[in-house]
């Protein structure tokens, strides 16, 4: 469960600061309270975990000149002011300088707690994909999340490696839910301008004339960001939902790319999520831009042909949610471990995050089966078996293999342990890590 957004709270009037936080506290924020500008800056770092609320008027340090300091150590610190009557023109003048709105006094709490979501919810989006960014800026830890030993996996991962060291467009396309904007990650970090600009549209997330200005500009003299098209430059630019580009808008990328040469200053890797029956991303595109992007094109495998690697995930996935809800991880069944690799998974791994988390909350409270969660999703996973059958040996070594795995996890590598859990001799043991290909070293902690 995520954590309450903080909000820090900088006023001089103590019944000000007090009645601030109490009303924002009953909405479920962590609130922290200020006397000054000075102690503020004391705590609020680049990274701070939320957002500010502050006075403009205030002994020693005044608002305007705390905003500037807060801007110049992260300007995507969503900062609130407080005005009093006729301080509107210095209102106006902060959110020049960065602040992200300002409340009036006398203002309306509900006016405030709203702001304070809208605010927060930024925020939270920003501070995610700072961590995604940092994380994903190591190819090689990348790599490591794109998990799996399946046949499609493996051949994905090389994928991405020969077309991340090649400078050309790429189309990436596939099922929803597949870790499509993961792959484009992926495709920047182990490239040559993995320490370049990486960034990310949504298509579908603008009405056409709010997306034009974000891709190509121009912007409006107060907004801090630069067009896409600009603040990409010599880096990659992902465009997510490139279907829903209007025609215009589909002239006006292609204008851009053919004016870039080759190879292209900036790279554009497009992610479609096109998922209609009568129709493909080459319908939907024009001619020259639709072959522009797919020269290079990557197809990202559903969850379904994935095999074992669905037993891998889920068991990463429940180890990772039974710590953060501070609970024991489920153990699953040889039926439970075939359920999960027969089941046609519409939604791909996004739907096996969520089963992964249900089954650790239903787990907590000793009640529920896999099998329930995975037919309470859908109508048409009854009964929960995939097109594709396979015989029983295959689930079997599948099953086992996961029972080893996650034996020797939990036993951080200990032989000793695992044979005895498992009742098995240290030479059988030995003989099964080596089939599976398990290495006593990956759980040494």
């Amino acid at each position: 469960m995520s954590k309450a957004m903080k909000i820090a709270i900088v006023d001089d009037e103590q019944d000000m600061r007090q009645s601030i936080s109490q009303w924002l506290a009953l909405s479920g924020y962590d609130t922290e309270t200020f006397a000054s500008a000075e102690d503020a800056l004391k705590v609020l770092g680049p990274d701070y975990p939320g957002i500010v609320i502050s006075d403009i008027r205030m002994p020693g340090m005044d608002g305007m000149q705390f905003l500037k300091k807060l801007m110049g150590s992260d300007s995507a610190l969503p900062v609130i002011m407080i005005t009093g009557h006729g301080d509107v023109p210095m209102a106006v003048e902060a959110m020049r300088v960065g602040a992200y709105d300002f409340l009036e006094k006398p203002f309306n709490p509900d006016r405030m707690t709203e702001l304070a979501k809208k605010a927060a919810n930024v925020r939270r989006l920003t501070l995610d994909n700072r961590a995604l960014r940092r994380e994903l800026s190591d190819g090689g830890q990348i790599m490591k999340k794109l998990i799996g030993q399946s046949p499609v996996m493996e051949r994905l991962r090389e994928d991405i490696l020969d077309l991340g060291q090649a400078d050309g467009h790429v189309l990436i396309d596939g099922e929803t839910g597949t870790g499509k904007t993961l792959v484009a990650h992926a495709l920047h970090a182990v490239g040559a301008r993995a320490g370049k600009k990486f960034v990310l549209i949504s298509c579908s997330a603008y009405e056409e004339d709010a997306l034009s200005k974000r891709l190509f500009g121009p912007m409006q003299p107060e907004d801090s960001q630069l067009p896409a098209i600009e603040e990409a430059r010599g880096g990659t630019l992902v465009l997510e939902d490139i279907e829903a580009l209007s025609d215009a808008l589909q002239a006006r990328l292609l204008s851009v790319m053919n004016d870039q040469g080759t190879p292209a200053e900036t790279r554009i890797v497009a992610i479609s999520n096109l998922q209609q029956q009568d129709k493909t991303l080459e319908d939907v595109l024009r001619p020259d831009l639709f072959y522009r992007l797919a020269a290079l094109r990557i197809t990202v495998p559903p969850l379904r042909q994935r095999g074992e690697d669905i037993l891998t995930l889920f068991t990463r996935l429940t180890e990772q949610f039974s710590e953060e809800y501070g609970c024991d991880a489920p153990q699953v069944s040889a039926q439970e471990a075939a359920q999960l690799l027969q089941a046609p998974w519409p939604g791909n791994v996004r739907q096996l995050i969520n089963v992964a988390e249900r089954a650790v909350l239903q787990a907590r409270r000793g009640q529920g089966t896999i099998a329930s969660l995975l037919m309470a999703d859908h109508d048409e996973m009854q009964p929960v078996m995939t097109t594709e059958g396979k015989p029983l040996k295959e689930y079997v070594e599948a099953f086992e293999r996961m029972l080893i795995d996650n034996t020797m996890r939990r036993h951080k590598g200990s032989i000793q342990a695992v044979m005895d859990e498992l009742c098995l001799p240290r030479r059988t043991l030995n003989e099964k890590m080596a089939k599976y290909g398990l290495q006593r070293s990956d759980y040494l902690s």
